[in-house]
């Protein structure tokens, strides 16, 4: 009886760096920690442009979704915080690192799994 939770070790020339599931890891918890350390962010949206389209094609999905992440999270942030000035924007900034958040874990969910994206490309979830 095989182990349904057992996952075959990663290629030798997997690391890091390279692009691939741990790879794709990284880029989400670095988004992840740069709730703390804002500059992550940054390093995990290099990442992610630099190894696009130079992996399979089920990792290119995260890429994809995680560099759509980045960009569409400084949108709403940056929206928020006009809004500001009218009160809403406190409780659409808290919507918006939610949603960086969800969008992040439902990433590493299926990148641990070596599932692709469904949708790379929505602006949802």
């Amino acid at each position: 009886m095989s182990d349904p939770n057992f996952r075959p070790p990663a290629p030798a020339g997997e690391g890091w760096f390279s692009p691939g599931r741990l790879n794709a890891q990284v880029v989400y918890a670095l988004y992840l920690v740069s709730f703390v350390a804002g500059i992550t962010g940054i390093i995990g949206l290099i990442m992610a442009y630099v190894n696009r389209g130079k992996g399979e094609a089920w990792v290119d999905t995260h890429y994809t979704y995680a560099i759509r992440t980045f960009w569409i999270g400084l949108l709403y942030a940056l929206i928020a915080s006009v809004l500001m000035l009218l009160a809403i924007g406190v409780i659409l900034i808290f919507a918006v690192g939610i949603w960086i958040v969800v969008r992040c874990v439902i990433g590493l969910q299926k990148a641990s799994a070596g599932e692709a994206i469904a949708r790379p490309e929505s602006w949802w979830i």
